[in-house]
């Protein structure tokens, strides 16, 4: 009679243990699952590197840039270049003090805002915004990644021939602040005069 409850408690302890083994494997499979989730509040592009090596990263590139007028790198390197380093260029119109500071702490390179503040602001004074263009150049092939140039706009001297230099003018809006519907509305009323007089 002993035997046989040493056997059912030794079927039930191997039982117990087949059981919490095979939890413990649905567990970790579950764990190693990702859950898609809303990604709210989620819009910097991390490329990768925590906080320190992204900022030091981009402020590289952006020197970089600004000396050399185009660089070469990967697409998701460009992309995130263009949103850090055009908020420079538009700072470095207003060639104060001030800004040269703001823009430091930013770049760290003397030399990068020297060149900004003279050079660069001079050609892209007349522009209201979109001073970087990325070119998609295919593949590399050590990695398979796909790199871009990107480059100012206005030190592209193929782009840029046949047109004449803007000067800092008033300022653009997309839709243009130009005097048509009032045009209109003169060409309207000439015409009905016409009609009236016939």
């Amino acid at each position: 009679m002993m035997t046989n409850v040493n056997l059912d408690l030794r079927f039930i302890w191997i039982l117990i243990f087949e059981i919490s083994k095979c939890r413990l494997q649905f567990l970790t499979r579950c764990s190693r699952i990702k859950l898609k989730v809303m990604r709210h509040g989620d819009k910097i592009k991390n490329l990768g590197r925590k906080k320190a090596h992204r900022d030091a990263l981009l402020s590289n590139l952006a020197s970089q840039l600004i000396a050399h007028k185009r660089i070469v790198t990967t697409v998701a390197k460009a992309k995130a270049l263009r949103v850090y380093v055009e908020p420079l260029i538009t700072k470095s119109k207003d060639n104060s003090t001030h800004q040269r500071r703001v823009v430091f702490s930013y770049l760290q390179d003397k030399d990068a805002i020297t060149e900004l503040f003279s050079t660069v602001a001079e050609k892209i004074a007349g522009r209201p915004g979109g001073y970087t263009r990325i070119i998609r150049l295919g593949i590399r092939p050590g990695d398979n990644a796909e790199q871009a140039m990107i480059e100012l706009v206005d030190f592209n001297e193929i782009y840029g021939k046949g047109k004449e230099e803007r000067k800092e003018g008033a300022k653009r809006t997309r839709r243009g602040r130009s005097g048509k519907k009032g045009e209109v509305k003169v060409e309207d009323e000439t015409k009905q005069e016409a009609k009236a007089e016939k």
